[in-house]
């Protein structure tokens, strides 16, 4: 069906339903009609057009209601949304009862509504979420509900354009509100209006609120109760002029004639005294008609086509020479005094981007950036950005920020855009506010790229040449694709010396960083338990504790593990992971990092004679009947699996497994118990005394109890390659052809009379590599520097097995050793403390102090490069702290305001200020070090730098 034909059918069915009440109709009826109506209006919305909230709670009764006579999965609509397709409960019986009236009553706040000339005169709550609390519904479709179910109130809101092209279209659920003051009568009145109606509508809404004539008004942007621009230019909208939600506009009466408003946007009264504060905004331009306002993105000057050139003439708030309210030595102003302690509003676990968000605004270099005119430098066609959106939403945010005035800002818009771009910070779970902060910086300079066409590169290994040479190399081919701000401010660079195991290939590498993540370590050494088996039966399962190094190999804990045991030169170590009873993989690759190993994981070392030329492991696994349902049971692992060294050809007597099964379980026979073989007596095993193996630690007292006694026949099967079951207990003389095999799994059954006559318990409990305790309090405040934790980040170390490196001289996957050393420092050194560690069972959290230097933080002896002859020494200005657990835990920012050399505690919408002394403290996460300025300063030194990079480099 056309859409031509699609609409006339719709409009067929809108003029008959009308005529038919709802209660002729059946469930089916409706929902197809209101699918069909639905499909038509979306398909042709267009600027203007209303849709109203509907509450989520009476929606979902309805689709329960027309869905009760459709099956699961026999729904083949697949044209409609996913609410109108027919699907029902998991039962496929649907709610039969008939809704009652539309009840809007849940979205509706409780105070009066704000503006009594709004459409609907209602005022909804401020917190309501699409898809939880409303759906909406083109108009076409709330008539037809409405006429059947009446109720309501009806609240409608318009389809106004967004996104860059301003070809997209969005409901604006929330007009602006604005709060218009008049003076100098002193009156006020709040109401809503779409940010895509003009200056001219303001104008006249204000003069029908408060009966006045338009020749006798003037209005003004009255953001932060200072005049900023005079809002004279009827046909722009509120949008481009870049009006907030919830701001102020000042609604002037000129009472005499003789009132007049010069060109410039000065006020000048009939007494000939010239409105001083109005006055001031003539020292600063208008405001950027960039706007992101109520979560919708505006590209306002990509859509109408603006030349370079008009770019570039367009101002967004240039900070005045003549203000004297600067950040610190960096030459930011702000828009009015006390400028820099606005707080953000929590909108449900949203610390983490707020502490996150006020540490990147009180970086001098990004305040003033993003206060000046930094639209040209947005890369729209970036297909690693954001379009520019992410910029701007930022940007947007930071200028409110630093505006005057106290009152905490909702990040919504932000929130909103951070949402689209990034989903994992959907929603209102708790995230990391590092893993946030990583994103930011990328994000922005992926919008910010000042290089539009990225050049092709290829960078040449070093090859012997000169560190130098290699380094500034690598750094012009950086910078040829990536040129933003954030490379000037955040980036460095550091050198990577990767040296392959096997031939000693060294590859030398200079990569940027934009943030060091620093563990929190105290020493080098590690701690790891392990339980050893012996396969010979001369001793009982033990643990033993060891050391080894903390970013070692498997080759340093399999040494480790035959110190203790007394290795002796005829055998060797087998080491394993045994999970959920069962042996999950070898550690045989000496040259793997220690770091797999998790502190939760289980690790068994099992002595046997050293491998043979034919020799093959076997693997006993144990198993024992477990009740599943109430009349069956089953076959399940348990313990911990033994290994034995299997010396055969390619054919092995089944009695010769009995024989080393039953040698492995002899120290676990129960003492005082006299064991017959329930077998023919003829095939029963004759347990020897274990000190006949002559190997191993012997139990004297165990094998004089057990010499000579007839073991029991021993319930095994032997499964080989193709999955088949071999039973091992029928006789002794059975052939098994092991030619196929690369190793031997047995099965032993262990059945309760069989269990009487072991002591199972050494299978059983077996330790973790690490066990946590609970944290004392003396580790918790034993201090640690951080020159410690960047020794431990730049010490050598192999990589993990996932990040394996390919030799060029070997041609293969190598885990090489890889060695950090910096190079390139930044103006702003990010420095992210690894409090969180993870495993498969379970999340911790490091609650170590971390002792670092607020002043005179001196990197000046571990910087590679000797060239440079800049400081090295870093002022702290700003971190992130994270407080309780991994899942309840709480991020607030402590931040100095460098104008006024003063700390403050930012939490959420809370600031109060703090002493430099309580700035450190154990719950420090993310730390913002600023370089100490001799000289130049802001982005001046930046500017230069960059200037100094592209100089160096010709393409």
């Amino acid at each position: 069906m056309t859409e031509v034909e699609t609409a006339s059918a719709a409009a067929t069915g809108i003029a008959m339903a009308t005529e038919k009440a709802a209660k002729e109709l059946s469930p089916e009826e409706e929902r197809v009609l209101i699918r069909d109506i639905a499909l038509t209006a979306e398909a042709n919305t267009k600027e203007g057009d209303s849709f109203f909230l509907i509450t989520q709670k009476w929606w979902q009764h309805w689709i329960d209601y027309v869905n009760q006579d459709q099956q699961p999965n026999n729904s083949n609509n697949n044209e409609g949304s996913s609410s109108l397709s027919g699907n029902s409960d998991s039962n496929g019986v649907g709610i039969s009862k008939r809704p009652s009236g539309i009840d809007n009553s849940d979205l509706i706040s409780d105070g009066p509504a704000e503006d009594a000339n709004s459409d609907d005169g209602v005022e909804i709550h401020d917190t309501l979420l699409e898809g939880r609390d409303y759906v909406l519904l083109p108009q076409q479709v709330w008539n037809l509900l409405y006429s059947w179910y009446g109720g309501g109130p009806a609240l409608s809101r318009k389809v106004i354009n967004s996104g860059l092209s301003q070809t997209e279209f969005a409901v604006e659920v929330y007009p602006l509100r604005l709060q218009l003051l008049v003076t100098p009568k002193g009156d006020c009145s709040t109401i809503r209006i779409s940010k895509k109606e003009t200056i001219g509508e303001l104008h006249r809404r204000a003069c029908e609120i408060f009966h006045l004539n338009l020749e006798q008004v003037c209005i003004w942007d009255y953001y932060g109760h200072r005049k900023h621009a005079l809002m004279n230019d009827m046909d722009k909208t509120l949008d481009d002029a870049n009006i907030q939600m919830d701001q102020d506009i000042l609604v002037e009466v000129l009472n005499n004639v003789n009132d007049t408003v010069v060109t410039d946007g000065t006020s000048i009264i009939d007494n000939g005294f010239a409105d001083k504060e109005a006055t001031s905004v003539l020292l600063e331009p208008s405001k950027s008609s960039l706007s992101i306002a109520g979560g919708l993105s505006a590209n306002k000057i990509a859509s109408k086509g603006y030349s370079a050139e008009q770019l570039q003439n367009q101002t967004l708030g240039y900070p005045s020479k003549e203000s004297d309210n600067n950040f610190g030595n960096s030459g930011v102003s702000t828009r009015g005094t006390f400028g820099g302690l606005t707080g953000l509003l929590n909108l449900g676990n949203t610390c983490f981007m707020n502490s996150a968000i006020q540490c990147l605004v009180h970086t001098p270099e990004f305040a003033r950036y993003f206060r000046e005119d930094y639209h040209q430098e947005i890369n729209w066609q970036n297909p690693l950005g954001m379009v520019g959106e992410l910029a701007l939403a930022f940007g947007e945010l930071l200028r409110k920020l630093w505006a005057p005035g106290r009152t905490p800002v909702a990040p919504r818009p932000f929130k909103a855009k951070l949402a689209r771009f990034a989903p994992q910070f959907s929603g209102y779970n708790q995230h990391d506010s590092q893993e946030l902060l990583a994103f930011l910086l990328d994000g922005l300079h992926e919008d910010l790229n000042r290089v539009k066409h990225k050049p092709y590169v290829n960078s040449r290994d070093a090859d012997g040449r000169p560190d130098e040479e290699v380094a500034d190399e690598y750094w012009a081919n950086h910078i040829a694709r990536n040129d933003s701000i954030i490379v000037d401010v955040c980036q460095g660079q550091y050198k990577s010396t990767l040296v392959c195991p096997v031939c000693n290939k060294v590859s030398v590498t200079f990569d940027p960083f934009m943030y060091l993540s620093l563990p929190l370590q105290f020493a080098t050494t590690r701690s790891m338990t392990v339980t050893i088996f012996t396969c010979d039966g001369s001793a009982l399962p033990s643990t033993c504790t060891i050391t080894v190094p903390k970013q070692g190999r498997y080759r340093d804990l399999i040494q480790a593990v035959s110190n203790a045991c007394s290795l002796k030169q005829t055998e060797e170590i087998k080491l394993v992971e045994i999970r959920n009873h069962l042996i999950h993989r070898f550690l045989d690759d000496s040259f793997v990092s220690l770091s797999t190993i998790k502190d939760d994981d289980h690790l068994a070392a099992y002595k046997i004679q050293k491998s043979a030329k034919g020799n093959v492991l076997l693997q006993l696994i144990h198993r024992r009947q477990e009740q599943e349902t109430s009349d069956a049971q089953r076959w399940k692992p348990f313990g911990t699996p033994l290994v034995s060294s299997l010396s055969c050809d390619d054919v092995i007597r089944s009695g010769v497994i009995q024989t080393i099964v039953q040698t492995m379980l002899t120290p676990l026979l129960k003492e005082g118990i006299e064991y017959s073989d329930d077998s023919d007596p003829s095939t029963s095993g004759m347990a020897r005394d274990p000190s006949d193996h002559g190997s191993g630690e012997v139990d004297t007292n165990r094998a004089s109890t057990s010499i000579n006694k007839v073991l029991p026949k021993l319930p095994l099967q032997l499964v080989d390659e193709s999955k088949t079951c071999i039973d091992l207990s029928a006789g002794d003389e059975k052939a098994i052809n092991l030619s196929a095999m690369s190793h031997v799994v047995v099965y032993l059954d262990w059945k309760s009379k069989l269990l009487e006559k072991y002591n199972i318990n050494y299978l059983e409990n077996l330790p973790e590599v690490f066990k946590y305790g609970p944290i004392t309090k003396k580790a918790r405040t034993e201090p640690l520097s951080l020159y410690t934790c960047l020794e431990a980040f730049l010490r050598e170390e192999p990589l993990v097995p996932e990040d394996m490196w390919y030799c060029p001289q070997c041609k293969e996957q190598r885990q090489a050793s890889k060695k950090l050393d910096l190079w390139r420092l930044p103006e702003v050194l990010v420095i992210h403390l690894k409090r969180f560690s993870y495993s498969r069972s379970m999340k911790h959290k490091v609650e170590t102090f971390v002792n670092f230097p607020i002043h005179d933080f001196d990197l000046t002896n571990y910087v590679a490069d000797k060239r440079s002859s800049r400081s090295q020494l870093y002022e702290l200005y700003a971190l992130t702290n994270h407080y309780g657990g991994m899942g309840s835990g709480h991020y607030t920012a402590h931040i100095k305001l460098l104008d006024e050399n003063k700390w403050y505690n930012f939490d959420d919408s809370h600031i109060s200020p703090i002493n430099e002394e309580d700035v450190k403290s154990a719950a420090a996460y993310v730390l913002f070090y600023r370089r100490a300025k001799s000289d130049t300063s802001g982005t001046s030194s930046a500017g230069s730098r960059r200037a100094r990079d592209k100089t160096s480099y010709k393409h």
